[in-house]
């Protein structure tokens, strides 16, 4: 961890608000998570108070965006709707996390899943990224863990 790293998270420990200081300590013992990209995702979705997973996956941008008219119906891509910057972090995060987590249960689901035929990457780390901020959501907040995922030593 790098001296900038631990200087903040020792800011962090000390600062007023507990529960949210509790939930990037949290974040932050995942391993491929830094203490930035679990401090971007605690302060902008998961200390919000959201009814279920559809809800956090909405806010952060991670959801289809149908198109129907009759009997109809497609997929556009992404939605323009919800938090950019968490989308753009949540993308970068499933990346990462397939290099550190290669064991998990979310990275085998990503590999067999490219594996199919027609099925594009693009596509599938958006799902995966959907896939994490919904487990991450979880730890925080029941403190059940992803299976397979790794946790860092505390910190």
């Amino acid at each position: 961890m790098k001296a900038t790293e631990r200087a903040r998270l020792e800011r962090i420990k000390k600062a007023p608000n507990a529960t949210t200081n509790a939930m990037v300590l949290t974040l932050a013992n995942v391993v491929g998570t830094g203490i930035e990209t679990a401090d971007l995702l605690v302060h902008e979705v998961l200390a919000r108070s959201l009814r279920d997973r559809r809800a956090i996956a909405r806010l952060a941008g991670l959801t289809g965006s149908p198109d129907e008219s009759g009997t109809r119906r497609r997929e556009k891509g992404l939605s323009k709707a919800g938090n950019a910057r968490v989308r753009r972090v949540m993308i970068e995060l499933a990346w990462r996390f397939l290099q550190h987590q290669k064991n998990s249960a979310l990275a085998t689901w990503f590999r067999s899943s490219i594996e199919a035929p027609g099925v594009r990457k693009k596509t599938m780390i958006v799902a995966l990224a959907r896939k994490l901020l919904i487990g991450l959501w979880r730890l925080v907040h029941t403190g059940e863990v992803p299976h397979g995922v790794v946790l860092r030593q505390a910190v």
